[in-house]
């Protein structure tokens, strides 16, 4: 293939398609949920609402709109039960939400939601931080909750955190990380987000992690990746993803986040570095790169910092004049 010449001067990728990689990619936008809930202070429902029908009207066609855990918890999402009905108008089957237990589900399922994430970890050390449970006490507190969902026929996600490294173990082994995948799809989940909490993988652990998976027979259009960008290798991990065939692919606008319980979990890989990627690859994501970029700054001048995407900084660079 040769390269298009049809990218005007607004700030769009020259199209050049690889070999291998998927036609499509399906974009898990994460901001809104695990963004926001690690500011430092809470952000006003209103903006969070706002900020959710300007990634839509970008195009992004998943958006994780909050969680039903404990205000206790989290408490930048304790207003859930008012923001999920300001979203009114929003198809729900686009807006998934993350519940920690029964109590969260039936919260979720009395405002309509369609779609739930359960939320586990590879290891036991972030098991106990983050759950306060072990590996297999939390399995055993999803299994209710992922019965009810499916009977429901709600779509269940499971997000297994530390699938590569763990800020208090190390590196995590292979196996451990497919075993517990495995609980999790019997469990009844439709799919599973692996997670790079710390951001330590590498391209071949990437691979590795995929192929272990798919010799314990978990097909790989059951996962998605959900890297951090902690040591600057999420894009290429993203990559060595699609390379295997994976087309799921989480994301926060504008490189919100990290994760309250590891202090050393820098943010997600950044929605638009992703789309400025995968658009250059000639890949379709139905993300418009201008709108969601617009709402990415939007949202940064709302909590008066300048976003940490790459693309966003040399989008609004652009656009700059250049004084002669």
């Amino acid at each position: 293939m040769t390269p298009t010449d049809d990218a005007p001067a607004t700030g769009l990728p020259m199209t050049v398609p690889a070999p291998g990689l998927p036609a499509r990619v399906r974009i898990h936008e994460v901001g809104p949920r695990d963004g926001l809930q690690n500011e430092a202070r809470t952000v006003p429902t209103e903006v969070k609402a706002e900020f959710i029908r300007k990634l839509a009207a970008a195009g992004l066609p998943v958006i994780e709109a909050t969680s039903f855990v404990h205000p206790k918890w989290v408490p930048q999402l304790a207003d859930a039960e008012q923001l999920f009905p300001m979203l009114d108008g929003l198809d729900a089957e686009r807006l998934p939400v993350l519940v920690p237990n029964e109590k969260g589900l039936a919260r979720a399922l009395a405002l309509g939601a369609r779609r739930i994430a359960v939320f586990g970890s590879a290891t036991e050390s972030f098991a106990r931080a983050n759950l306060n449970r072990t590996v297999d006490e939390a399995l055993a507190m999803f299994e209710p909750v992922v019965r009810r969902a499916r009977d429901e026929g709600l779509h269940v996600r499971g997000y297994l955190s530390m699938c590569f490294g763990d800020p208090w173990e190390g590196p995590v082994p292979l196996a451990q990380v497919v075993r517990v995948c495995r609980a999790l799809l019997d469990l009844g989940c439709d799919e599973l987000s692996l997670g790079d909490t710390i951001g330590v993988a590498t391209p071949g652990h990437v691979r590795g992690l995929l192929t272990a998976l798919n010799d314990a027979g978990v097909p790989t259009s059951h996962l998605g990746v959900h890297f951090h960008d902690t040591y600057g290798q999420a894009l290429a991990n993203t990559l060595a993803a699609l390379q295997h065939g994976v087309t799921t692919v989480d994301a926060s606008a504008g490189g919100l986040g990290g994760c309250p319980y590891a202090k050393s979990a820098t943010g997600n890989l950044a929605t638009e570095d992703l789309v400025w990627m995968l658009h250059g690859l000639g890949i379709e994501t139905g993300v418009d790169l201008a709108r969601l970029t617009a709402a990415s700054v939007w949202l940064a001048g709302v909590l008066g910092r300048p976003s940490p995407s790459r693309t966003v900084l040399a989008q609004m660079n652009q656009a700059r004049p250049h004084k002669e």
